[in-house]
């Protein structure tokens, strides 16, 4: 990364998150199959039927929102293979301290429906008290992550009809930097409307890449 970005992220990298907690579950047992789409940016991992398996973290950004959600299942589903390590990253901002045994609570029961569905794959959640962007970068980068997977929501056909580009949303901002800048592969993922299958898909080459799985 060069110029302004590279610039900004060094500002980033320097500002530490202040208070963090984990958990971990392991264990190798058979579990649910997965499959790993070949679209542009996943194919340099391989799958488990292709032989080119090599352990890989996968960091997933949650939350309590629903489309946070879908992006976990769907990066244990899409994304996660046999002995690879799945990482559940809360983080709770600096003013909402006091709610981080609630978010605590939260991902530690996130983490085990994970384990439950998928038990040959490992997994650790995290909580960590600080600003989301800084921390979510910083942890990338010190994590080693290899695919960083976000959800997005769709955007209000409401507010885009009355305020165009200035109604996107801070975590709608937030998930397009961490795609754009991360030091991984990033991945948006967006679950499609009720009555719609699939998902859309976004990294920094393809933008809402319809996946039907």
């Amino acid at each position: 990364m060069q110029g302004s970005t590279g610039s900004l992220l060094k500002q980033l990298s320097v500002k530490e998150a202040w208070k963090s907690t984990s958990s971990r579950w392991g264990g190798m047992e058979k579990g649910c199959e997965t499959s790993l789409s070949q679209m542009e940016g996943f194919s340099m991992y391989g799958n488990e039927d292709s032989g080119m398996v090599g352990k890989k973290r996968v960091m997933v950004v949650v939350d309590h929102t629903s489309h946070s959600k879908h992006a976990m299942m769907w990066a244990l589903t899409h994304v996660a293979n046999k002995g690879d390590l799945l990482t559940l990253l809360l983080v709770v901002p600096p003013h909402k301290a006091s709610e981080s045994s609630c978010s605590t609570f939260l991902v530690n029961h996130l983490g085990s429906l994970c384990k439950d569905c998928k038990p040959e794959v490992e997994v650790e959640a995290l909580v960590i008290q600080g600003p989301k962007l800084a921390t979510v970068m910083s942890q990338v980068k010190k994590l080693e992550v290899s695919i960083l997977v976000l959800g997005q929501k769709k955007p209000s056909p409401l507010l885009s009809c009355l305020w165009g580009n200035n109604s996107i949303s801070s975590s709608e901002e937030f998930a397009e930097y961490c795609i754009n800048n991360a030091e991984c592969l990033a991945i948006g993922v967006r679950k499609r409307s009720q009555g719609n299958n699939g998902y859309l898909i976004s990294t920094r080459w393809q933008k809402n890449f319809w996946l039907l799985a």
